[in-house]
């Protein structure tokens, strides 16, 4: 239920605006860092994934993606003792929306979630995500190309805990291109 829920929300968010003007499409890729936040169980790893932007009014966007994380492994000493632990392994997918401001040079506050699963020895999760962050980009004049580096808190709840959570702090950098542009309705 979840899962369908992310998807009809941002299906009427589109739906919605598509009136208000020139609506265009990307695919995009990006990778970067991932850095669990107060977790002492789980390593600095690496995310990539797939944004499609869908720009649905001049100030929104509205951006489905799919991303797969890498959690490195981390050693902790008990004692005499020394036990090393996998990464969590994240799979999400999701959408975010991003509220741009600016030219070429864009500078974007963004929220959005997604459903992400977990998984390591001993963990295999699929739970409710929330993101939020800020990113920039720049568009290339003439070719339809577009570059964008990003900040993100990332945050799920953990299964079968309501008063706790993992967190990661993400920084990513990607390109887009620009598939189609469609004119403004009259």
């Amino acid at each position: 239920m979840k899962r369908l829920s992310v998807w009809i929300v941002a299906l009427a968010v589109t739906c919605w605006a598509l009136p208000a003007g020139a609506v265009s499409v990307a695919v995009g890729v990006f990778g970067g860092a991932s850095i669990p936040v107060a977790q002492e169980d789980n390593g600095t790893g690496s995310e990539l994934g797939i944004r499609v932007p869908v720009n649905v009014i001049p100030l929104v966007t509205v951006e489905p993606y799919f991303l797969k994380a890498n959690g490195g492994d981390k050693s902790e000493d008990l004692g005499s003792l020394s036990i090393t632990r996998s990464g969590i392994d994240v799979t999400g997918y999701g959408a975010n929306v991003l509220f741009s401001f600016g030219g070429p040079l864009q500078f974007y506050p963004f929220v959005g979630i997604g459903s992400h699963k977990l998984e390591r020895p001993g963990l295999d999760a699929t739970t409710t995500a929330y993101n939020a962050g800020v990113g920039v980009g720049f568009k290339a004049p003439i070719v339809k190309l577009s570059f964008h580096v990003r900040a993100e808190m990332s945050a799920v709840l953990d299964e079968g805990n309501t008063e706790s959570s993992r967190k990661w702090a993400n920084v990513t950098a990607g390109v887009s291109y620009g598939l189609l542009s469609f004119p403004p309705i009259p």
